[in-house]
């Protein structure tokens, strides 16, 4: 399988996305088919040390029997520690060469807002981009201005062939448009975290990009 396969339906969380028990929330995603998972715990409420460690490695778990990549958001270190399948990381953290050089067997993801951050990204040899915000997103406070599809369309016009997965209020609703501006998947987050029931939602996300 190759990354952009990964990418088809790309499931972010952290415990403060979810009402239920996250290990719950993980099962029953991969049961509906994402692709891939990142683990992403951040903001008001996130947990700290032992407590994040132990949740980072229980999801790990249930990664690795399913067969589904695990990646650890921006905690380079705890990545290193658990042995995780890639590394996702923003603007504001380490280049990625810096990432790639500590974490040489990892997949290297990168979030990015426009076609020079994307450039730059490819130079400093990541293996994927997450481009966006393609909608409003309420899950992310500082996101920067919505792109629509524009941006990754125009990546496409440039015969940019490498693999970018949309980011940013994604739903089985919109996910088709995404998917059809030229993005290898698509991520989620609250679309599957928040749904009553994680598994048909994932589901129905993984219909819309097929």
């Amino acid at each position: 399988m190759n990354i952009k396969e990964y990418l088809k339906v790309y499931f972010i969380m952290g415990s403060n996305n979810c009402k239920g028990d996250p290990r719950v929330v993980l099962k029953e995603a991969i049961a509906g088919g994402i692709t891939m998972f990142q683990f992403r715990e951040k903001g008001e409420g996130a947990l700290q040390g032992k407590e994040k460690y132990q949740l980072a490695y229980d999801l790990q778990q249930i990664c690795k029997q399913h067969e589904v990549p695990f990646i650890v958001n921006d905690d380079v270190d705890l990545a290193i520690k658990l042995g995780a399948d890639g590394i996702h990381i923003g603007q504001e953290d380490e280049k990625a060469y810096i990432v790639k050089e500590k974490a040489p067997h990892q997949l290297i993801g990168v979030s990015v807002h426009s076609i020079e951050e994307l450039q730059q990204a490819i130079k400093d040899k990541a293996d994927y981009v997450g481009m966006g915000p393609v909608f409003p997103t309420t899950t992310k406070t500082d996101t920067k201005a919505v792109q629509g599809t524009n941006l990754i369309q125009q990546a496409r016009q440039q015969k940019i062939d490498f693999p970018i997965v949309g980011i940013g209020g994604i739903t089985a609703e919109n996910a088709e448009k995404v998917i059809q501006g030229g993005a290898d998947g698509i991520s989620i987050i609250t679309a599957i975290s928040l749904a009553m029931s994680p598994k048909q939602a994932a589901e129905q996300l993984l219909q819309a990009v097929k």
